[in-house]
């Protein structure tokens, strides 16, 4: 009975890291505010367009930061970025 138990927990445990793996989502984006007294970022990407249109819009988006410094980024810069949900968890300037 105790073997059957940790088996179950064991794959309630995998499941929920696998879940958290695919919630991120790695994209790239203009930087164009940062509040570093907040730990907010604001980003502009493109969005991919849709059959039918010349090509695809912009949106800004405000995103918090998790476990990151923002000193080396700049409005302006170009970053590829992954999220998980409305938090940025990495994020990396393009040269």
């Amino acid at each position: 009975m105790r073997v059957v138990r940790t088996i179950s927990i064991a794959s309630a445990a995998l499941a929920m890291i696998g879940t958290a793996a695919i919630a991120q989502d790695v994209k790239t984006g203009m930087v164009t505010q940062i509040d570093r007294l907040n730990s907010t970022i604001a980003i502009q990407q493109k969005q991919d367009g849709t059959v039918g249109t010349s090509g695809g819009s912009s949106s800004v988006k405000q995103f918090k930061v998790q476990g990151i410094s923002l000193d080396a980024l700049h409005a302006g810069d170009q970053v590829s970025f992954t999220q998980s949900g409305d938090t940025i968890t990495k994020i990396e300037r393009k040269k």
